[in-house]
């Protein structure tokens, strides 16, 4: 009959597996190896370890002779080759080179699945994965406007002086107009669920009840707004406003920014000589978004007209009055601050206002 080995433990190699078998934060089956061969030390036959383990008495076998043969380290596990690798190194090469090619007739842009069928071999989850590690999305859109205008420096400048250092005994408004929103009358009330449960929400039927427009001025140092509304926005409603807004302002020199809409422009020269106390300042043609009552005609979309539900134009009117008295009481400037660069990730990240 063969045997087990004898098994004599160092006083190092005894600590360590005491420490080993008691620890709770070690994985429990090195727990239960150093277990095994403190008993195996103390005299216990495989069988009686197996037994008090409730293990294999095959397992004992194994980690004893491994421990004779190779000490603490025979306790690790071996390592694995695992599974052999399905697809080349070549095979993000290939995913991605489909990307430079444009997509078959009749797609109009590449998605996972077709790019699996165009390289055949390769399955659609293999497709994602490799896209995710490179940060690809076939989904994402971007869009960009670049300013055409020969003079957008110096407009631009203009702009983001009088917005950082406004020009004393001055003040700096924005003026812009939000044409053509909706009246929409949604239906919309609650809908009983089959489980109990009640939701609120909009049908997608609405009925069109008109459309106003909204001119609205925002003074850069107090954030406030003043605003009117229109049928249309045509020159005649802008001046209108114009000499509402002015009206706040008789004896200030009133600087104004405006966008390059025509109604901004034609025959204003016969205006400002009458109103000497008023410089308009132009945008950069496709630069809008350095006018800063474009920031908060985002907040009023958000805020107040995405969602809602009008039977008439008065009553939106109505609403968006509500809306703009209540911005004014917590009213504040809008905060502009410069580039920050990351040299790290070599790029420029805007925070924005």
């Amino acid at each position: 009959m063969r045997h087990a080995p004898e098994i004599v433990l160092s006083e190092n190699d005894r600590n360590s597996l005491q420490s080993w078998s008691r620890s709770r934060t070690i994985e429990k089956r090195a727990s239960e190896r150093a277990t095994i061969i403190l008993k195996a030390a103390s005299g216990m036959t495989n069988k009686e370890i197996a037994a008090e383990m409730k293990i294999r008495e095959a397992s004992v076998s194994m980690w004893r002779s491994r421990f004779v043969q190779l000490g603490l380290s025979g306790l690790d596990d071996k390592h694995r080759s695992g599974k052999p690798p399905v697809y080349g190194e070549d095979i993000e090469e290939r995913v991605l080179s489909v990307l430079d090619k444009n997509p078959p007739k009749g797609f109009g842009k590449w998605n996972g699945p077709l790019i699996a069928e165009i390289l055949g071999d390769v399955s659609e989850h293999k497709v994602w994965r490799v896209l995710k590690k490179h940060g690809i999305s076939l989904e994402r859109k971007h869009s960009w406007c670049v300013s055409t205008d020969p003079e957008f420096a110096a407009k631009a400048a203009d702009i983001v002086g009088i917005y950082l250092n406004p020009p004393e005994n001055g003040i700096v408004i924005c003026v812009d107009e939000k044409p053509a929103i909706q009246a929409l009358a949604r239906a919309q009330g609650w809908l009983q669920l089959p489980n109990g449960k009640a939701i609120t929400g909009f049908n997608h039927e609405y009925k069109r009840n008109g459309t106003t427009t909204l001119f609205a001025a925002l003074e850069i140092t107090t954030g406030l707004v003043k605003a009117n509304h229109y049928k249309r926005r045509r020159r005649v409603e802008f001046l209108d406003f114009m000499n509402r807004v002015i009206e706040d302002y008789p004896k200030q020199q009133l600087h104004v920014v405006l966008d390059n809409l025509s109604t901004h422009k034609p025959k204003r020269d016969m205006w400002l000589a009458r109103h000497k106390n008023v410089t308009f300042h132009y945008t950069p043609t496709h630069a809008s978004w350095l006018n800063q009552v474009e920031v908060w005609f985002s907040i009023l979309q958000k805020k107040s007209l995405s969602g809602t539900s009008f039977n008439s134009i008065q009553e939106l009117r109505d609403h968006i009055t509500a809306f703009i008295e209540a911005y004014n009481e917590n009213a504040e400037p809008f905060q502009w601050t410069k580039n920050v660069v990351y040299k790290k990730e070599l790029k420029a990240k805007v925070k924005k206002i």
